[in-house]
């Protein structure tokens, strides 16, 4: 089952696919979400209002996936390397559930400023 959703700021739009996990159930069910752009490296992050235990939780991301960070009740946006990143990975702060996939340029989400809106809605077909 395909869920599409747009992810909308002043600076950039783009569609992604949510996953079949429980997690990503929780923020279907939960949208619209609007939140602030908070950014670390390049990673974007937001409090939603979902709360969800670790689901297959992981160390590790790529470019362009989506995720819920469990200790912090946000939302993330992984484009590129973060603070704790190595070498050829992408490294979260502590270990994230993957919620789904960006539908485009992972790196267009450098143009997103800080403090800015940031909404999460379902996709018009």
């Amino acid at each position: 089952m395909s869920r599409m959703i747009s992810i909308v700021t002043d600076q950039v739009q783009m569609k992604a696919d949510l996953n079949n996990s429980s997690t990503a159930d929780l923020i279907w069910e939960n949208l619209p979400i609007e939140g602030k752009v908070s950014t670390w490296g390049e990673e974007i992050y937001f409090e939603i209002p979902v709360k969800a235990e670790h689901d297959n939780a992981v160390s590790i991301v790529e470019e362009g996936d989506l995720a819920y960070w469990p200790e912090g009740c946000s939302f993330c946006i992984f484009f590129g390397q973060t603070p704790a990143s190595t070498a050829g990975e992408i490294r979260p702060a502590s270990p994230v559930n993957l919620v789904g996939r960006l539908l485009g340029d992972p790196k267009k989400w450098n143009d997103a400023e800080e403090g800015s809106s940031i909404i999460l809605k379902k996709a018009e077909s």
